[in-house]
This record gives C-alpha cells, sequence and structure tokens, in this order.
C-alpha cells in the first residue's frame, strides 16, 4: 500500500488526489449544497465548532459566514490550502487530540461509514475527545437504502455537478466497494472506496462504544444524527 493512499481508496483527475482518494480540485470547486443550513439549525448560534474533515472548506466557508466560529481539520495540506476563516489544523482525524472542547463537532462526508472498523471507532473517539460536555456533535452517514441502492449505471446531478455511479460492487453483508465518477465545469475525475453498511442500531451501538448517546436523527432518511456526550456512572 502506498504510504500516501488509504487502503480502499484511489482518486483519478486533475491536480492533488487526498489519501482517501478526494480530488482537491473538484472539492474546492464543488458548491456547499444544503449541508450548513443542516449544521446551523441544529448547533447553537455563534459555537465553536471543531470540522473533522473539512477538506477545501466547502462547508468551512459558509459556516463562518453564519457567525460559527471554526476549526478545520483535515490530513491534506492541500484541502487546507483553500479554506477561509477559520483556523486550520493538519492532521489524520483519528489521531487528532487539541486538548480543548469544542461546543459541536461535525464529521461530515460520510466518514463515519469507512470500511475500516477501527478507524470508525476511532473517528467516533476524536468527536467524543473534543467535544465539551454538554456540547454536541454531528454526523453525516449513508443509511441502510443509500446501499440498497447502489445499483449501476446511475446518473444525477447536483449544483452543475455530473456523478455517475460507474460501478457497486456488493461484498458480502456489509460492504460495498464503488467507483463514483465526477465531471464538473469542464474537468473529470473518479473515486474508488469501499463503504460499510452501518444500520442504525450497529451506529447507536459504536456511538455508545466512544462514549457518545444518540440525541435524534435530524432528517427523516437518518442521513443526519446528532449525538452528545452519554452519561457517566
Amino acid at each position: 500500500m502506498d504510504a500516501t493512499r488509504r487502503e480502499g481508496h484511489e482518486g483519478t483527475g486533475p491536480g492533488a488526489i487526498t489519501p482517501d482518494g478526494c480530488a482537491v480540485e473538484m472539492y474546492a470547486r464543488l458548491p456547499a449544497g444544503d449541508e450548513p443550513e443542516i449544521v446551523a439549525a441544529h448547533v447553537p448560534a455563534g459555537a465553536r465548532l471543531l470540522e473533522l474533515g473539512s477538506g477545501a472548506g466547502r462547508l468551512t466557508g459558509p459556516l463562518v459566514e453564519r457567525g460559527f466560529e471554526v476549526v478545520a481539520v483535515d490530513e491534506s495540506p492541500e484541502m487546507l490550502a483553500h479554506v477561509r476563516g477559520a483556523r486550520t489544523v493538519c492532521s489524520p482525524i483519528e489521531r487528532l487530540d487539541l486538548g480543548e472542547r469544542f461546543d459541536a463537532v461535525l464529521l461530515a462526508s460520510f466518514l463515519v461509514n469507512t470500511a475500516d472498523e477501527a478507524l470508525g471507532a476511532a473517528l467516533l473517539g476524536a468527536c467524543a475527545r473534543h467535544v465539551a460536555p454538554d456540547g454536541c456533535v454531528l454526523l453525516q452517514r449513508e443509511n441502510d437504502r443509500w446501499h440498497d441502492a447502489a445499483t449501476v449505471p446511475r446518473t444525477w446531478e447536483r449544483d452543475g455537478l455530473r456523478i455517475r455511479m460507474a460501478s457497486a460492487e456488493h461484498r458480502g453483508a456489509d460492504r460495498v466497494a464503488v467507483r463514483m465518477e465526477y465531471a464538473y465545469e469542464g474537468a473529470e475525475w473518479s473515486h474508488s472506496f469501499v463503504s460499510r453498511v452501518l444500520p442504525d442500531a450497529v451506529f447507536e451501538a459504536e456511538l455508545a462504544a466512544a462514549g457518545l448517546a444518540l440525541d435524534a436523527y435530524l432528517k427523516d432518511d437518518h442521513s443526519w444524527a446528532r449525538a452528545v456526550p452519554a452519561p457517566r456512572g
């Protein structure tokens, strides 16, 4: 395995590719979508927010504009070079230990669905390690229906980005190896990764193992969740 590449992840296309196969130039161009509104609706106004896996700041900028004090964390210096208005920290999420607690911790981009179960536990551990006792953790996840619908070929558009699921190989009961293809503003990229099916009960049990408790699902499809530090004792 290449030391700069996470196992099971690969990306192609113009510009730098991160260890998990994401194309920096694509994410630097991509609009934010509705994610900032979801965060803002469930985090206190003006909160200190730790954004884990910020990428090129697709959500960071809009969150800063809404008055949040954001610390953006990513393992890719090329991604962080695009972030504006926030303090940045270059580090793998699983090894992060800032010695600080935040009003809210954000783990978006379906990172919790990593096929590496040990990594998934470490990501949740980083969330628990950095959230204030009265704070919250917001997580974006792939629900069961996403994996059931992982069939090819399938193409859709979002904010001018053409997205094509080029291949999807179901590996056993709880893994899907996917190749995605993207076209945006005259450029094309691909991203291959393996995703883990994470049913609600498994997801909630893994939160508990990290010292967190589900507070609420924020959307009807359970693609966003809010967790809080679990009571001690």
